[in-house]
């Protein structure tokens, strides 16, 4: 991990930053606009229910630089459960740091001492080329799938 860098539990005080990156990651991946209030709600969602999902944020000093989700899918092949890492973004003046390498070391080393956790996924869109190769370089390889999805009327 670069010196300096360091990964913790994201708390309350994230939250306006985390909205901030969710939206500003949307936009970049997706070109999709997001609405800051609904995504503030759902983080804070997550924090206020861990079963919902968990928040990591790498700092460098005290001035948080990146954050990553980690959500949990249930394998009945495996009997354990899938760590999912969603909503990932890193500062833009801090890419290219060791920032996301830091939060995904984190997450490996706490999966890898959890009882019950079989692997580490993740989607990623299909243009973000650059997103693919630091998973590859990581260690993550395609897990073969296609995703599908249907949006519910809300």
């Amino acid at each position: 991990m670069p010196e300096g860098l360091h990964v913790r539990a994201a708390s309350p005080d994230d939250v306006a930053r985390m909205v901030e990156w969710a939206c500003a990651m949307a936009w970049e991946t997706e070109r999709k606009r997001l609405d800051p209030a609904v995504v503030g709600r759902g983080i804070q969602a997550a924090l206020d229910e861990p079963r919902r999902g968990r928040y990591f944020v790498a700092c460098e000093g005290d001035i948080p630089v990146g954050t990553l989700m980690l959500t949990y899918e249930w394998s009945d092949w495996r009997c354990a459960d899938w760590w999912w890492i969603q909503s990932v973004y890193v500062d833009p003046g801090h890419r290219r740091r060791g920032v996301y390498r830091a939060l995904y070391a984190h997450v490996q080393a706490q999966a890898r001492a959890a009882e019950g956790a079989c692997g580490l996924r993740l989607y990623v869109e299909k243009e973000n080329i650059a997103a693919q190769a630091t998973y590859a370089a990581l260690g993550m390889g395609d897990a073969g799938y296609l995703m599908f999805e249907q949006p519910l009327p809300r």
